[in-house]
């Protein structure tokens, strides 16, 4: 390890321990796929940036992934989406499809329930992206932080255009 600096020491010889840097938040591809700027989401909600920043995947594969550990905050009977309250503060919203609260859960499968502890990497939930698109509706999934006005820096990683799979880092903030 390199030599300490003047403030370690003086920490160390006080006995006080330093204050830990910025909160950090990083996320996870939730949903393996393309990723689209959210300003190009055909829904205005999203585009606008009204529901948080983020990003949306256009999924190759029917099945979402926690992006982070944390806890469910919201898991609709409609099963299309699913909210997440990270342990890192960030409350995230994975949104499966535009105007999907209509299908009424068809196509869909919920794994996970309204408080429930989720850990990164857990399979969510399940969608037939064939069943969405026969419907005539989009499954572009768009992923925001809802609360991402808290954190003084917020980075989608990935550029856009880029095929990313689930478990890749998605979204960077910090306080």
């Amino acid at each position: 390890m390199g030599k300490e600096s003047f403030g370690q020491k003086l920490f160390k010889m006080f006995g006080m321990q330093q204050a830990d840097a910025a909160p950090q938040v990083e996320l996870l591809v939730p949903v393996t796929g393309t990723v689209v700027a959210l300003k190009d989401v055909e829904d205005e909600a999203f585009s606008s940036e009204a529901l948080g920043k983020g990003c949306a995947i256009n999924p190759t594969v029917g099945e979402v992934y926690a992006p982070c550990d944390g806890v469910i905050s919201v898991a609709p009977d409609t099963k299309h989406a699913v909210g997440i309250t990270a342990d890192n503060g960030a409350e995230v919203l994975v949104h499966v499809g535009m105007n999907t609260v209509e299908l009424k859960g068809k196509g869909y499968e919920m794994l996970v329930k309204e408080d429930q502890r989720i850990k990164k990497g857990d399979l969510l939930m399940k969608f037939d992206i064939e069943i969405i698109k026969a419907a005539g509706l989009s499954v572009l999934t768009p992923v925001v932080v809802n609360n991402a006005d808290d954190y003084t820096s917020f980075e989608v990683l990935p550029e856009i255009g880029a095929s990313v799979t689930h478990g890749e880092k998605l979204i960077q903030a910090s306080k």
